[in-house]
């Protein structure tokens, strides 16, 4: 009798250390390729946000159809650190899709995040950062295009707010475990990290480790402070809607030179990134669609995503002029 007692004591707090654990990938850059518009694509129509808004009056109707970016791979930007920026530095500093080749050992035949860095030849530490063309909404309504190209959100979609969803989002993530990169080094001795945001605003650098292999490997980071034990917690009841809505949202990467490291490019490849978590809330089919009745959560985003766009729109019509300035070989001809 007692050993059975035992027996089911150890699997209580097995399963009570265990029951409870998620994992979500958070991002997976082998689902960000290009596939809008359908003639020539350039974007990621599940990601797509529309910037025309801010555009002003002085576009064509076809020219504002074209004011949108997304998650695309090779919308990412690679930004440097202010003591390396330079022109050749910024010139030859980005991110390309990488096609993996027919026959390799991981991740045949898709389509990963290609980085290239190029850092001074100065003896001074340097960092870059990889970062989206956006800062990744949190809490949006999924949206499809329409007939005319505008993004529409379907109906049963309204108030759900999972357009970003596994996209560059976690929701529902308590206590984080533990952080999973699958990433390709060419033996440089440059430290990586993941950098993320959570419900709170609060912006953190998960450091992975160094990029100091050769081919594909997984990096790790474990939460020194995580408890297996719940009776080691501190145990408490939270208030649920709509204070409890915790996430957690990519906001880049960092490549990290040292001064004693040689400069000049740097490359890496990218694949995913997968999170392993305590769930906050057990039962998230609750007996009420909390937001569809009192849409708080999409009020207190409105705004911070507005004022995103507004900085996006502003920068990428910037950009849609400064194209159209570009020299052409068609400019010769005139």
């Amino acid at each position: 009798m007692k050993r059975i007692f035992t027996l089911i004591t150890i699997l209580l707090v097995l399963v009570s250390t265990t029951a409870f654990a998620e994992r979500q990938v958070l991002i997976d850059f082998a689902e960000l390729v290009p596939n809008w518009p359908a003639d020539q694509p350039t974007d990621h129509e599940a990601t797509l946000l529309d910037y025309s808004d801010v555009a002003g009056a002085s576009f064509t109707e076809d020219e504002l159809a074209l004011m949108k970016s997304s998650l695309a791979i090779e919308n990412w930007e690679v930004v440097l650190s202010s003591s390396s920026r330079n022109p050749r530095t910024m010139a030859n500093s980005f991110v390309r899709e990488a096609p993996v080749r027919e026959g390799a050992s991981r991740y045949e035949n898709e389509t990963v995040m290609g980085v290239r860095v190029h850092f001074p030849s100065m003896n001074h530490n340097a960092y870059a950062e990889i970062r989206p063309p956006f800062s990744i909404p949190a809490y949006m309504d999924a949206e499809e295009l329409d007939a005319d190209g505008n993004l529409i959100v379907p109906q049963d979609e309204v108030g759900r707010g999972r357009k970003f969803d596994n996209l560059g989002v976690v929701k529902n993530v308590g206590v984080l475990k533990e952080i999973e990169v699958n990433i390709h080094g060419l033996n440089f001795p440059h430290g990586f990290s993941v950098v993320m945001e959570d419900q709170t605003g609060r912006t953190r650098d998960y450091f992975m480790g160094y990029l100091n292999f050769d081919g594909w490997r997984t990096m790790t980071w474990r939460n020194p402070n995580y408890l297996s034990d719940v009776r080691d917690r501190d145990l408490r009841r939270l208030p649920l809607y709509p204070n409890l809505t915790p996430y957690q949202k990519l906001v880049g990467f960092r490549i990290y030179r040292d001064a004693n490291a040689v400069g000049g490019d740097f490359i890496t490849y990218i694949k995913d990134v997968t999170l392993t978590f305590d769930r906050a809330v057990l039962d998230l089919e609750r007996d009420f669609e909390d937001e569809q009745i009192w849409g708080i959560l999409s009020e207190r985003e409105a705004e911070r995503r507005q004022a995103e766009i507004s900085r996006l729109g502003e920068i990428q019509v910037l950009r849609f002029i400064e194209e159209r300035r570009l020299h052409t070989d068609e400019d010769d001809d005139i």
